[in-house]
């Protein structure tokens, strides 16, 4: 039996999650190919690079945006929605208004106003989807991902699932990285996965209502009923779509590698560096 282990140690994140599975000897041509048939293309650009994360090869993956085409800058996966200030484990500080603020600690500020950009509901990403020239099977995985996220906030900010809506930018890289994931998980044609526990972290994060303790409120709701763990880094280890991702995909989970044949793994890489822990997602190709 064709099996996935996703060995979340380092908690998991969309792009983390792309990077992992890319490494397993999928081409980025193919991902790329594969979500042109969604028709945004032109809101951004795709970017790999090979990083070294103490001591691991890994696969980074980013998307790159250009507004307006004067000036492509580097914009971290974030996978946040509302009006929500986050600074978690994966690199990501940004103040989501009408003004976008990156605080990457850059010399130079970027304050552009993404008018251009819509604002994207819930609705509005189903039917895009809906509407594309993906697989079903791709569509199918894509919608309960999302429906998993916008459910949560719907709880959580008490308001009606269809008007959950992703900021700007951050609907494109939640896009990106929940369709990408079922791209690869569909052409990977695997029949099981398992994962480990999962890890959320430790510390505060800032949102917009305050100061909340890791997890933040979206990420708990979503991993209700999954298996968490424990570990002594003081960072927000899994975002709401890597949580979703395991909510949806995962048939079971294990503390443990399963008795399987590896035939592949790959390594995906997180943009946050910690001292003596690896940040880094890995996965296992292999026969049950």
């Amino acid at each position: 039996m064709r099996t996935l282990y996703i060995d979340c140690f380092s908690g998991i994140s969309g792009d983390m999650t792309i990077g992992a599975l890319l490494d397993t000897g999928i081409s980025i041509k193919f991902l790329e190919e594969e979500l042109f048939k969604l028709g945004i293309h032109q809101e951004y650009e795709l970017k790999t690079e090979r990083v070294n994360k103490n001591g691991i090869s890994s696969l980074k993956f980013d998307v790159l945006f250009d507004d307006h085409h004067e000036h492509g800058h580097h914009h971290h996966h974030h996978d946040h929605n509302h009006v929500q200030e986050h600074d978690h484990d994966h690199g990501h500080h940004h103040k989501h208004g009408h003004h976008h603020e990156h605080e990457h600690n850059h010399q130079h500020d970027h304050h552009h106003i993404h008018d251009h950009h819509h604002h994207r509901t819930y609705k509005d990403i189903v039917e895009l989807i809906a509407n594309s020239e993906l697989s079903d099977s791709v569509k199918e995985i894509s919608q309960k991902i999302f429906r998993v996220i916008g459910e949560a906030e719907a709880k959580i900010h008490g308001m009606d699932l269809e008007k959950v809506h992703f900021h700007e930018v951050g609907a494109i890289d939640s896009i990106i990285d929940i369709v990408g994931t079922a791209i690869l998980i569909d052409k990977l044609a695997v029949n099981q996965i398992i994962a480990s526990p999962v890890p959320t972290g430790s510390g505060r994060i800032k949102i917009d209502h305050g100061i909340y303790p890791v997890p933040a409120p979206a990420t708990l709701e979503i991993l209700k009923n999954v298996p968490l763990q424990n570990i002594d880094v003081t960072a927000e280890l899994t975002t709401p779509t890597g949580a979703a991702i395991i909510k949806v995909l995962v048939d079971e989970f294990s503390q443990s590698v399963p008795s399987m044949k590896i035939n592949q793994t790959g390594y995906g890489a997180g943009t946050k560096t910690f001292r003596e822990h690896p940040n880094v997602l890995r996965v296992m190709l292999g026969d049950f």
